[in-house]
């Protein structure tokens, strides 16, 4: 039963995946999610009127910075070498900001957790830059869009194809 599950030894206790004899391959993921606010609020980060500077760019800052610290962050991610990172956002309505991180890399692991830990964070740093104006913002469906390369292949979300 323990063997079914790669983090966790036979014994029980967690471990990290040993990947030291696969092949690196290039491998992208792309993930999405959402921050729901007032309509005011997007209104005054469309017109850079919120006080603690320009807010999606400050996002995507951090986003970038989430992709690259990720393994120092969730436990049992490796630290892979990161070979691209974009990030955009887009007015889905008049209270939704969309968050879009791509992340590319050549590596023996996946990008997955790379690509939603940036989407959290821009999310996360969106809601701290506009907490003063609006504390009942909403952060969610955070999910991965498609991912390739690897043992695993060619993924995409079914809703998106």
């Amino acid at each position: 039963m323990l063997e079914d599950f790669s983090h966790i030894d036979r014994k029980g206790n967690a471990k990290m995946v040993d990947i030291s004899d696969k092949e690196k391959t290039q491998r992208k993921a792309y993930a999405k999610g959402t921050i729901e606010m007032d309509s005011e609020t997007l209104a005054r980060i469309k017109n850079d009127n919120i006080k603690k500077g320009p807010v999606l760019e400050t996002a995507r800052i951090a986003a970038i910075m989430a992709v690259k610290k990720t393994s120092d962050t969730i436990p049992m991610c490796h630290p892979i070498s990161i070979g691209g990172i974009d990030v955009e956002f887009s007015y889905k309505n008049n209270n939704t900001i969309e968050i879009e991180v791509t992340v590319k890399s050549y590596d023996k692991t996946g990008v997955e957790m790379e690509a939603l830990h940036g989407v959290s964070a821009a999310g996360l740093t969106i809601y701290d830059m506009c907490k003063a104006v609006d504390k009942d913002m909403v952060i969610g469906n955070i999910r991965l869009i498609e991912k390739t390369g690897g043992k695993s292949g060619h993924y995409i979300r079914a809703e998106e194809e």
